[in-house]
């Protein structure tokens, strides 16, 4: 999957419709980003790529590209 099919996953995700969605966003920031927003990208980690993630682990992301890397390991 590249950065843009990423990208387009995560918005389904989070639920966002009504914009843009960078690489460079800090995804906390975002209006949706509450616990449910948070379950649900661990859950999309885990069913998508099998990858699970302590939250300590998790807490050190901060942008869409720090998520799309994880991916890549």
């Amino acid at each position: 999957m590249d950065m843009n099919e990423f990208i387009e996953k995560i918005k389904e995700v989070l639920e966002i419709e009504d914009r843009e969605v960078n690489e460079s966003d800090l995804f906390r920031d975002y209006d949706e980003w509450d616990s449910l927003a948070y379950l649900s990208v661990i859950a999309f980690l885990d069913e998508e790529y099998e990858i699970q993630m302590e939250e300590a682990e998790f807490n050190t992301l901060k942008t869409i590209e720090d998520l799309y890397n994880v991916t890549k390991k």
